[in-house]
């Protein structure tokens, strides 16, 4: 149901030379990998002689090992069901000498993947010893040839892909293949292979670990594919060169997992991949799609298949992010916000330049119409105009706090933008007795009433002063349908209509540290404070909140994590609900996670009428609900489906 993988990257501390002696520490660290639970392993290349052989590769002596070596390494996996390994060896084939990857699993070798590009250069000398795999056509070997101990084919060829049951796709490459101008790896992945696994001896230079760790992050992102780089350990020959030890596990553009040692050896490095991204990306990457459709014909692969119990990950080594949309590090957050805040001033910019107009804003003193206020104060600074061009008005009525309304205006002023007070109360009250509504029934009517008179005042003022309204409500309430529709739904530009409300805080305390808005830190810090509330119905005895948004569509922490899920990936509900109760495990228990995940699904479903008809807005990450470009789908579409699976749970 979770379609982790786990993937172990094993470097252990190889004797060049010694085939027994590599022979018996890889078997350790299959033992090992399979004691962690590790769906396939990866050793580095040439793993069983050591890389840095050189000529001791003509021995027939080492040649000889070698086969020996294989059969046990292949005797070993025997007692090891559901694990894959691939590892490094020379291998003689139709009387040239290559560099090879072999799959092994259950007791057998899968076959052989000769290397492409064969390094001759600078400290490389891989052509005095080794073919490459352009002298060999795809083409099948006895076990027996290779020294196993019964006779059946073995597929040979840089062709070839590996599919594990009904599990997963894997294709080979080794070292410098990656390197190429047009990798192995590109080619495998457009004819399938879901896991790229490279066998590598990547000796170490200045430079050469951040340089290689980008490759591998690239490759993963360019193939939408999970991709394990695993290379020789220092204990290679250190006469010319040294060898880092570098593993790198990465999935579709992110590393997951890499060794933290500048030089490094005799370790098992294990992470939970996730199946599920990569093919939900797949499905959606027409790119991708075309690339298989115009290059896939370029290699005629064979596919190599077997049948293999389930995949034994259960994703408890994944790290899942309790709020998605948020970088973890202050560092990579302010990046973010300041990246995101940059674009929707952009945004809005260029709509206010071409139409050669104000802005109109409502000020509630909450997070929402805080961010689109400074979005605007620092639009109309890089347009070279006066803050007093933003127009924002604050509209107090029944359910408004002391607190927000000292914060508007408090806000209004520091900033320097035009302010004005318009109470709705009296109009309100009057809109009731026309429409026959009792004022002392606090139902959705009395909410959206107010919603809606505050967004027909805004848009009868933007004519007066000649500008347009600028939306406030962020994706997070657009996902839920929590807003008013024509009310706070309503604008004439949304700046934050793909900003999570997650991400909101980070946001609005990012920017106070900005020096343009200096005047205004404390006030800002005191909004991020305040509870998340709507404020439509009446505070209490003390003039506080009485409404916080959070009691009663539940907490935007959850909701962002289920929306990012759905949206990112199409992941089903018992997936989300199974990564959701891992990461938030100490905060609520599976009934409250269940619980809001059906109240996500009912109102993502039964609201998607407010949202295809959304205003303009720039979007600023992967996860948007905008219904010009992103998500499409129609108003009366049923979610008994996505409800029932939630039923089950």
């Amino acid at each position: 149901m979770l379609d982790f993988i786990r993937i172990g990257c094993a470097v252990p501390p190889v004797r060049v030379g010694d085939v027994k002696k590599n022979t018996a520490d890889i078997c350790r660290s299959i033992q090992a990998a399979n004691d962690r639970g590790c769906d396939l392993v990866v050793f580095p290349e040439l793993a069983l002689t050591g890389y840095t052989c050189a000529d001791l590769f003509f021995q027939e002596a080492l040649l000889s090992a070698v086969k020996e070596g294989l059969r046990s390494i292949t005797a070993c996996t025997e007692q090891f069901s559901g694990l894959t390994v691939a590892v490094g060896l020379p291998a003689m084939i139709g009387g040239h000498l290559y560099n090879c990857g072999a799959l092994i699993s259950d007791g057998k070798v899968r076959g052989l993947v000769p290397k492409t590009f064969i390094p001759n250069s600078n400290e490389f000398s891989e052509g005095r010893w080794f073919s490459s795999s352009e002298a060999l056509d795809c083409c099948e070997v006895d076990a027996l040839a290779l020294g196993l101990e019964e006779s059946y084919c073995v597929s040979v060829g840089r062709d070839l892909l590996f599919q594990i049951g009904d599990s997963a796709m894997v294709g080979l490459e080794l070292c410098e293949d990656l390197w190429s101008p047009l990798p192995p790896s590109t080619l495998l992945a457009v004819n399938g292979a879901e896991i790229i696994l490279n066998l590598s001896a990547s000796n170490e230079l200045v430079g050469k670990r951040v340089y290689r760790r980008e490759l591998v992050k690239h490759q993963s992102s360019a193939c939408n594919c999970i991709y394990a780089f695993c290379s020789s350990g220092y204990t290679e020959s250190t006469q010319d060169l040294i060898f880092s030890g570098h593993s790198i596990l990465a999935e579709n553009g992110t590393i997951l997992a890499e060794n933290q040692e500048t030089l490094a050896t005799d370790y098992l490095l294990v992470a939970d991949l996730d199946l599920g991204k990569i093919r939900a990306d797949r499905r959606r990457n027409k790119s991708f799609q075309e690339a298989a459709n115009i290059y896939g014909a370029l290699q005629t692969v064979d596919v190599v298949a077997w049948d293999a119990p389930a995949l034994r990950s259960d994703g408890s080594l994944a790290t899942v992010k309790r709020l998605p949309f948020v970088p973890d590090t202050q560092a990579n957050r302010r990046e973010r916000c300041l990246e995101i805040f940059q674009m929707q001033v952009a945004g809005l910019k260029q709509r206010l330049s071409t139409i050669g107009t104000n802005a109109v804003i409502g000020v509630s003193g909450g997070l929402d119409s805080t961010l689109a206020l400074l979005v605007c104060v620092e639009a109309m600074r890089q347009l070279g105009r006066p803050a007093a061009d933003v127009y924002a008005v604050t509209m107090p009525c029944f359910g408004t706090s002391d607190r927000t309304y000292n914060n508007a205006w408090e806000l209004m002023r520091t900033l320097g933008v035009g302010g004005k007070e318009i109470n709705i109360k009296n109009a309100v009250t009057l809109h009731f007795q026309d429409i026959g509504h009792d004022i002392s029934v606090h139902n959705g009517t009395y909410e959206n009433a107010q919603a809606r008179e505050r967004t027909q005042i805004l848009m009868d003022y933007a004519s007066v002063v000649g500008g347009i309204v600028v939306g406030t409500g962020d994706l997070s309430e657009l996902a839920l349908g929590w807003c008013t529709y024509n009310g706070d739904h309503m604008s004439m530009y949304s700046v934050n209509g793909s900003v999570p409300k997650t991400l909101m805080r980070w946001m609005i305390e990012t920017i106070a540290e900005l020096p343009a808005f200096t005047a205004s830190k404390a006030v800002l810090l005191d909004i991020l404070d305040t509870p998340i509330s709507p404020e439509l119905l009446p505070p209490d005895a003390e003039g506080k909140i009485s409404q916080q948004t959070e009691d009663l569509v539940g907490p935007y922490a959850l909701h962002d994590f289920f929306l990012f899920h759905m949206l990112r990936y199409g992941f089903a509900p018992k997936k989300i609900f199974a990564l959701a109760c891992r990461a938030f495990a100490e905060s609520f228990d599976a009934d409250t996670i269940k619980k809001w995940l059906r109240v996500f699904y009912r109102r993502f479903f039964t609201q998607q009428f407010k949202r295809n008809c959304a205003p303009d807005g720039v979007k600023v990450g992967s996860v948007s609900l905008g219904p010009r470009g992103d998500w499409k789908m129609p108003s009366d579409a049923s979610g008994r489906l996505w409800l029932d699976e939630i039923d089950t749970l």
